[in-house]
């Protein structure tokens, strides 16, 4: 899992949809996520810090998991099938014990950043999802790896096997 942080609510030009716009640590990757409108509103009033005179829906449910003894642990964007993502929240709670709640990504996004949680995304979806916002080190990168594939002796292969051997024995 790779932990990742709201940049922000982007539109869609074509659509008007929200997008919300995860990046990594590293500003390396983006990941950006259509999602509805009440839910857009829900991150942008916690970003802003705006506050609202009674609790919203996520408001709530951070309460509600507060009180029941747990508390949020962090969420995961786990899985993307044909542009549906899943994701789930983590809640922990004193003793230790963990649950797993089933949610969609934006619900997950604006209770974890309520919660100042974490939020993970999987691997897998950043291979099938996200955008490179860093090309010139992506190309740095490539083109490391192409010198180092070029380097590469047949004979560099058989000192590994031999000291693979020796390890088993």
């Amino acid at each position: 899992m790779i932990e990742m942080r709201v940049m922000g609510i982007a539109i869609d030009t074509a659509t008007g949809s929200p997008i919300i716009v995860l990046n990594d640590l590293d500003n390396r990757k983006a990941l950006p996520i259509w999602i509805g409108s009440a839910e857009a509103g829900a991150i942008i009033r916690k970003i802003e810090n705006i506050k609202m005179a009674r609790p919203m829906t996520h408001d709530l449910i951070i309460d509600v998991i507060n009180k029941t003894g747990y508390r949020v642990d962090r969420i995961e964007i786990n899985d993307v099938e044909n542009d549906t993502y899943y994701s789930s929240i983590w809640l922990i709670n004193d003793e230790g014990i963990e649950q797993e709640i089933d949610s969609r990504p934006s619900d997950a996004i604006a209770v974890a950043i309520r919660a100042n949680a974490p939020i993970y995304v999987s691997a897998k979806v950043l291979a099938d999802g996200s955008v490179s916002c860093d090309a010139q080190k992506d190309e740095e990168e490539s083109e490391e790896f192409r010198n180092f594939i070029q380097s590469i002796k047949p004979s560099d292969f058989e000192r590994l096997l031999k000291d693979d051997k020796q390890s088993d024995q």
